[in-house]
């Protein structure tokens, strides 16, 4: 189950943020931001504070400017994880926003992208996300991975995985321990038809990624260095 990393330095949600705009997609709202004329899309897929966080935003707003069409869907439908809420721990909240559950509504947003003249399309998916991505990934359903702190993903969803995948992990990390990074990072290299990427990041913690304090100039570089090789990843895979 969750582990209070994974509900660590919770962002100030700002429905506002970003340089985007909210649309429906897929029977889903989600921010959007990039060219319209692109063919070439990247999911991003949040962590349990969902589709508002300013860091996110951020994120997809930098992934757009390589090129990209960019869709961050509101898998929780107006419903993050509130940790003020006492009466909705973690452990409860999770029953009503199952990673299966954000599969599965992602196949309409990935018919709609298509609809749309999309011809390929990444994903990255953030804590919570990552197993979303990974079961798009087990099913071809994207072209390209990136896990990034990924909980609940399993060495077996990894030998499942059909397209190329980058995990990008955290030296301190009770969901995805190192230990645990090293039996993917074997998997794949085990797996020649598809590429694939560990890197374990030193002197981080599980969200380094997304939850980083943006007045900590050490906290912003080791989550720009992610969000670079998770880009860069993407500009491999994605084109």
């Amino acid at each position: 189950m969750s582990g209070p990393q994974c509900c660590a330095n919770p962002p100030t949600l700002s429905p506002g943020s970003g340089s985007g705009h909210v649309e429906q997609l897929g029977g889903l709202k989600a921010y959007v931001v990039g060219s319209q004329d692109s063919k070439l899309a990247i999911l991003l897929v949040s962590d349990v504070y969902g589709y508002e966080a300013p860091n996110l935003r951020k994120l997809a707003d930098k992934v757009a400017a390589a090129g990209y069409y960019v869709v961050v869907p509101d898998y929780f439908k107006g419903d993050p994880y509130a940790p003020e809420n006492a009466e909705r721990p973690i452990g409860v909240w999770i029953k009503d926003h199952g990673a299966d559950k954000g599969f599965e509504e992602t196949k309409p947003i990935i018919q709609a992208l298509k609809s749309k003249g999309i011809s390929k399309i990444g994903a990255a998916g953030f804590c919570w996300g990552a197993k979303v991505v990974v079961e798009l990934a087990k099913c071809e359903l994207i072209q390209a991975a990136v896990l990034l702190h990924p909980s609940f993903v399993t060495v077996d969803d990894i030998k499942g995985v059909k397209v190329p995948i980058a995990v990008l992990g955290a030296e301190i990390d009770q969901m995805s321990p190192p230990a645990l990074l090293k039996q993917f990072e074997e998997v794949l290299a085990a797996k020649s038809e598809v590429d694939g990427f560990v890197k374990i990041f030193p002197k981080v913690s599980h969200g380094w990624t997304m939850r980083y304090k943006v007045e900590d100039e050490a906290a912003v570089k080791c989550a720009e260095e992610a969000h670079l090789d998770m880009i860069q990843w993407f500009v491999k895979f994605v084109k």
